[in-house]
């Protein structure tokens, strides 16, 4: 598919590579941001947005026009193969699936024929890529979202919404299946380092008990 740039308000321009959850069109979209990161658009872009098939390009208009813009990621574009990704880290992730953070886990289990215990051990048993959304969930946990979203999700809460699976980085409304909470806090505005985890790298959920849970909680331990 021909990579397409969509206007984004009067200082942002999306680009789009294609139109499905896939580690290809992924791994292209970082390898764009990445070259803009080195490119002498290194200034004039103020902020990039990747998700699982496009990139989202804030600019600074004073310095550059839209069609100028365009030609230089084009060119960009077409010189991607030099990029060289950095080797993808796997973040393990400790999650309680305990049904005192696991609200839905059930709702998940009966929507797919499947015990409690075959949903984490089918949740916990792959590498998800992140999108920032992750993808590559297995389709036999699988579960629409619920017809009614709630007002409050906790942050840390580890849900699935049809055939993707995530974790809510904040207290938020939501209408995934909450199946289980991390206590790691993933986004910390007041920390230097705010987000943990970076689009490109794989993420590994591991179960912990509700006592190690806590223990983790209290400590404030980080990945």
């Amino acid at each position: 598919m021909e990579t397409r740039y969509l206007i984004s308000g009067d200082k942002a321009v999306v680009a789009e590579f294609g139109n499905e959850i896939s580690e290809d069109i992924n791994k292209k979209v970082i390898s764009f941001m990445r070259a803009i990161e080195i490119s002498n658009l290194k200034g004039i872009v103020t902020e990039m947005v990747p998700t699982y098939r496009s990139l989202m390009i804030s600019y600074n208009p004073l310095e550059i026009d839209f069609d100028s813009l365009i030609e230089n990621l084009k060119k960009i574009e077409d010189n991607l193969e030099s990029i060289v990704l950095p080797k993808p880290k796997i973040h393990e992730i400790p999650v309680c699936y305990d049904e005192v953070f696991g609200i839905d886990i059930k709702n998940v289990a009966s929507y797919n024929n499947l015990t409690v215990d075959e949903v984490i051990k089918i949740h916990t048993s792959r590498e998800y890529l992140i999108f920032p959304y992750l993808g590559g969930m297995d389709e036999r946990i699988a579960t629409p979202r619920l017809e009614v979203p709630r007002t409050k999700i906790y942050g840390g809460s580890v849900g699935i919404a049809g055939s993707q699976t995530g974790v809510y980085p904040i207290d938020s409304p939501g209408g995934w299946q909450i199946i289980g909470r991390t206590p790691l806090k993933l986004y910390d505005e007041n920390r230097e380092e705010q987000i943990l985890l970076r689009a490109g790298d794989f993420i590994k959920f591991v179960p912990i008990t509700l006592d190690e849970f806590i223990e983790i909680e209290k400590n404030n331990l980080s990945i």
